[in-house]
């Protein structure tokens, strides 16, 4: 589960992510609780306002921020990103500790978060590949989710205390001040120890390359559309938490603790994400279904601690979703591409949120904050029979007799001969090969070396076996195939 962890660099990476993650979510809290309850007159509306200005530039620049993840060095971008949100913070939290934070301020912070957010995203997601194999690269992506929800536990717990003790403005310094240890961490990265990862070259149409390569693959397609009804409609987790929160009587402690006690079926389902070897489609479609279940019963609860018991669910769920979405779309991407696919992915992801967060914020308003989870919940169903209609179509699924018989019938699900969904993602390695020589020794000591594609884990359909799809006359050795070779679901 922890095989990742054997790496220095990335131990030093995650302990600094962790601190980081902290604050992140001490000032998410900080700054809905602000617009709700400082800044308007608990108008969930201007929340949602303030989120989609916050995730807009995700989606706007989405061609030129997954450029610059893929040309330049993730190292330097990352020192530069964390830089920029460091003093983001403190500007706003000095001017909440003075007294002259007003609405159009908290638009405007959240605007140019987004805007940095957007260059940061697609580098951070992407710098796990520089710090680990390809065949641990699964497991670091769950990981990083691990790191990411185990924050969301402490930070908005925290958040809901230090606004009671000292204001919400103090949170935000907090929050600044906590950039300090990813900042150390970058510093104190090994460069020498970092994989070189294959750089874009610079040519024409660099900057669409990445649409077309999604364009091109139908799985990758699919998940992005369930990514985005769910990231849109159902991810509005600031606005259900604080307004069902108000809708119980409770204040800013509770609202806190909220967002804690969903993070714990989060860190769940990030953990058991990071003990399965692949990601895989199926899993992303049963998340997506359970989450919508998860929210329907969150809806109808009727009292503040049911209410806070069943957002672990929803926790969960959602976390298994993403965990299992971000490792299949890095694992089964060529790397050449990585960055701009996971921009992609990543606006398509957070892009949503000015669609839905508003939407979901006046049905909140107006019908309140359990109609506002119905729309979350008629999204993931949406999503979910998206997947499945995938599955049945492209993969040929099928419910068929289980073949042990018994006194009960008993059915299993069965996938017809279809091609791969998941490509094998070619990285370069070094391989030895022999002078010309014939000498038996020069044979087993070769000087020569030249660069060779390795195949990174293939998504095989349920039943089938690699060996049976090998051409002939090949061996284990010889299977690796160039990129413009591989094929798409």
């Amino acid at each position: 589960m922890f095989r990742s962890l054997a790496s220095v660099d990335y131990r030093i990476w995650f302990i600094g992510a962790l601190v980081s993650n902290i604050g992140a979510w001490m000032q998410a809290t900080a700054q809905s609780w602000v617009v709700l309850t400082e800044l308007t007159d608990n108008d969930a509306l201007a929340v949602g306002i303030t989120m989609a200005l916050q995730f807009a530039p995700q989606l706007l620049l989405v061609p030129v921020t997954g450029l610059i993840a893929d040309r330049f060095e993730r190292r330097k971008i990352l020192m530069f990103t964390q830089s920029a949100l460091m003093l983001l913070g403190l500007a706003l939290g000095l001017l909440l500790i003075l007294g002259h934070a007003e609405l159009w301020h908290l638009y405007v912070f959240a605007g140019l978060l987004g805007i940095v957010n957007a260059v940061d995203i697609p580098a951070r997601q992407t710098f796990v590949a520089d710090l680990v194999s390809s065949s641990n690269m699964s497991n670091a992506v769950a990981l990083n989710s691990a790191s990411f929800n185990a924050a969301r536990m402490i930070g908005p717990a925290l958040a809901g205390v230090l606004i009671v003790l000292v204001g919400t403005g103090w949170v935000f310094v907090i929050n600044a001040v906590t950039f300090i240890a990813v900042l150390v961490a970058l510093a104190k990265l090994r460069r020498s120890n970092l994989r070189r990862m294959p750089r874009a070259p610079r040519e024409r149409g660099a900057f669409v390359a990445g649409f077309r390569y999604v364009a091109g693959r139908p799985d990758l397609v699919v998940v992005f559309v369930m990514v985005f009804l769910v990231g849109a409609f159902g991810m509005n987790f600031p606005i259900f938490s604080s307004t069902m929160a108000v809708e119980f009587g409770r204040g800013a402690g509770e609202y806190g603790l909220l967002s804690s006690i969903l993070a714990i079926g989060s860190l769940t389902g990030a953990l058991l994400a990071a003990k399965r070897e692949r990601a895989r489609i199926r899993v992303i479609i049963g998340a997506v279904a359970f989450f919508g279940i998860a929210a329907t019963v969150s809806a109808v609860m009727p009292s503040y601690w049911l209410f806070a018991a069943s957002t672990v669910f929803i926790g969960f769920t959602v976390v298994t979703m993403l965990t299992t979405a971000n490792g299949y779309v890095q694992t089964t991407t060529d790397p050449l591409l990585r960055g701009r696919v996971m921009a992609l992915y990543m606006a398509i992801l957070s892009g949503g949120t000015p669609i839905g967060a508003p939407i979901v914020g006046a049905v909140a308003n107006a019908w309140g904050p359990r109609w506002a989870l119905g729309v979350a919940a008629a999204a993931a169903g949406v999503a979910a029979l998206v997947g499945l209609a995938w599955l049945v179509v492209a993969r040929g699924l099928r419910v068929v007799r289980h073949p042990i018989g018994g006194r009960m019938p008993r059915f299993a699900l069965a996938y017809a001969e279809a091609p791969t969904a998941a490509i094998a993602v070619p990285v370069t390695r070094p391989v030895e090969l022999p002078t010309t020589s014939t000498s038996p020794i020069d044979l087993v000591a070769p000087t020569t070396s030249v660069e060779v594609p390795e195949a990174a884990p293939v998504d095989v359909p349920e039943g089938r076996h690699t060996a049976a799809r090998r051409p002939a006359g090949t061996t284990a050795t010889t299977r690796a195939r160039p990129a413009t070779q591989r094929s798409g679901a």
